[in-house]
């Protein structure tokens, strides 16, 4: 059985990290879950700078031995209803070799551990309805769809490109 993975913050310092960081998202990128298309050359050339000067992000790492194989970004938002912070998962990604085998839920615990540790009400993430075994990993870490009230429905991710 292999070992659990390190999970460590993304030091947007470390030059290993941000290697890591931007092959990860790429590799998610790539991924028909993540749109087939790789990471653009402008992501590429911009990402880190911008995500520095971002004081809501929070990203972390897994390794299995000095091999990075997963990624969890993370950005804090506020709930009004709350009146608190709250954390959304915005990528993670774990490398296909390594799925099935607890990487994801380290990274979504250590998420959770963050959110708890800023006083966050809660952890949100959007997921496309077709990934199944997405679906079931978020739900068996105790995720569920976002309803106020069951007969108003549940709530629905949308965007506008601008």
């Amino acid at each position: 059985m292999a070992l659990m993975p390190r999970i460590s913050p993304v030091d947007l310092r470390d030059d290993a990290h941000i290697t890591s960081l931007i092959a990860l998202l790429d590799h998610y990128a790539h991924d028909p879950m993540g749109g087939a298309t790789g990471l653009s050359q402008y992501a590429r050339s911009h990402l880190i700078e911008m995500l520095r000067a971002r004081a809501d992000y929070f990203g972390f790492l897994a390794w299995q031995d000095e091999e990075p194989i997963g990624l969890i970004n993370c950005f804090e938002g506020f709930s009004t209803f709350a009146a608190k912070p709250l954390l959304n998962v915005h990528d993670i990604v774990v490398k296909g070799e390594h799925r099935g085998r607890g990487v994801g839920a380290g990274l979504l615990a250590a998420a959770e551990a963050c959110a708890v540790r800023r006083g966050c009400c809660k952890l949100t993430l959007e997921v496309l309805d077709r990934n199944s075994v997405a679906m079931a990993a978020y739900k068996a870490f105790g995720f569920a769809p976002y309803a106020l009230d069951p007969a108003a429905g549940q709530a629905i991710f949308m965007q506008k490109p601008i």
